[in-house]
């Protein structure tokens, strides 16, 4: 049931139901846009697993692509915030390695999907869904950047040989973090994605 307009000793905004949680509502629908992609999260898949009817979804977060926005941004402080504590390691071998470890660890646990919401949500949008898609795209640079600028600061210390081309090695390892969680949402278990990490940084540049 939802209440009616607020006023002096009545509930809350007009189309949000009563003992609405809005943390609750954005934490559902963030796990379906991690699952389904944002395409793929129909209003009814999204209203059914946030608990609200269309009018109160509209009423607490806007339309879908708000709705998205505020989910990505949720993903990106909660289950992609290795990122950030990775990059704090003292080496680019250890940012790196924290790198994937943190991918690998955030697609495949059981308790969530598998896969990466980004990932899952870029494959998937049409011409129709743009401002989604480069929104993504600007989600993805920005990662790419941040390590980008933390291998420059490697080869500047003498960490990574001077020859070493930081944003090629930092589209290198972005790629293969895209590629895990793509082997992730299709099945591929933690172990052999973990085998194919030690792999490629068995190969990593040192000074």
């Amino acid at each position: 049931m939802e209440t009616k307009q607020s006023g002096p000793g009545q509930g809350g905004p007009i189309g949000r139901p009563r003992g609405f949680d809005a943390d609750e509502a954005l934490e559902r629908a963030m796990l379906v846009f991690w699952e389904h992609g944002y395409e793929g999260a129909s209003l009814a898949r999204l209203t059914n697993a946030m608990g609200v009817s269309t009018t109160s979804m509209y009423a607490a977060f806007g339309n879908k692509e708000a709705l998205f926005r505020k989910a990505l941004e949720r993903y990106t402080e909660g289950p992609s915030a290795y990122l950030p504590r990775a990059l704090e390691e003292p080496t680019a071998l250890g940012v790196a390695t924290a790198i994937l470890a943190g991918t690998i660890r955030t697609t495949t646990r059981p308790a969530q999907p598998n896969g990466c919401l980004g990932v899952q949500s870029a494959l998937t949008v049409s011409d129709a869904g743009k401002e989604v898609r480069d929104l993504l795209v600007a989600w993805r640079d920005n990662g790419y950047s941040l390590i980008r600028e933390r291998f420059q600061r490697a080869v500047d210390d003498g960490d990574l040989p001077p020859e070493t081309d930081p944003r090629l090695l930092a589209r290198y390892l972005t790629a293969l973090g895209y590629g895990i969680a793509v082997q992730a949402a299709s099945g591929v278990g933690r172990d052999e994605l973990q085998e194919m990490a030690d792999a490629a940084l068995r190969n990593w540049p040192l000074s």
